[in-house]
């Protein structure tokens, strides 16, 4: 029999993705605005942890981070506030929807296991996530970290996790898309690992379970 009493999930590009990319929208928003791209999509992504640990709300985190990637790609900082203006006005953190098998999967697993999200980023935008896709049918307990704790991969949002599921680092596994924040978060607070990737290489990391998708943990590859 399986020792595993807890699972835990990271939720953008695990359990849900936007309807409209961000990549997507913030091509809108550079249009808006009517000036050529300030920054990428990546520059974006790339430093989306350092501010919501600076920042109390995604419109914050987004105007402060913006202006920070015009300033440093030599465009006036208020461009890049004006281009998180219009990302905001395209944005609707609630058009979101869950992966085809997330249902299914999370209610297999929720007779079985207690759950939890693991998320970083801005509380408010991950909550309303949350909200509009009703997750917490399923989910026992939710942290979201990069703002009152540090993000993953630091060991503490699973520490905190562990503490609401009451389980142990032994007795829990953690799925996620990727390598830098769930693979290394969960061997750093020792859980094992299931990391979700329909290609791609581990490199250095040592997740401890691969699937190409959530439908593939059912059943879950722990118990195999």
């Amino acid at each position: 029999m399986s020792r595993i009493e807890a699972v835990s999930f990271d939720l953008d590009n695990t359990l849900l993705r936007y309807e409209r990319s961000p990549g997507e929208v913030l091509r809108l928003a550079f249009e808006t605005v009517g000036v050529d791209p300030l920054f990428s999509v990546d520059n974006y992504y790339d430093r989306y942890d350092e501010f919501a640990q600076q920042c109390d709300s995604m419109g914050e985190l987004r105007s402060a981070c913006f202006a920070a990637l015009a300033a440093e790609n030599g465009y006036e900082r208020r461009l890049g506030r004006a281009v998180a203006d219009a990302f905001r006005a395209e944005r609707d953190q609630s058009n979101v929807e869950l992966f085809p098998s997330v249902p299914d999967v999370l209610e297999t697993l929720s007779r079985r296991y207690r759950l939890a999200v693991i998320t970083n980023g801005a509380p408010d935008a991950q909550r309303e996530k949350i909200d509009a896709t009703g997750l917490e049918r399923w989910i026992d307990t939710v942290v979201i970290a990069g703002h009152e704790i540090p993000p993953k991969p630091s060991p503490k949002p699973f520490e905190r996790a562990l503490r609401a599921l009451d389980a142990s680092s032994e007795t829990a596994v953690h799925v996620g898309d990727s390598l830098e924040t769930d693979v290394r978060g969960a061997a750093a607070a020792g859980l094992e690992s299931v990391w979700v990737a329909a290609d791609g290489d581990a490199g250095n990391d040592d997740p401890t379970y691969r699937v190409e998708g959530i439908s593939e943990l059912s059943p879950p590859p722990w118990t195999g």
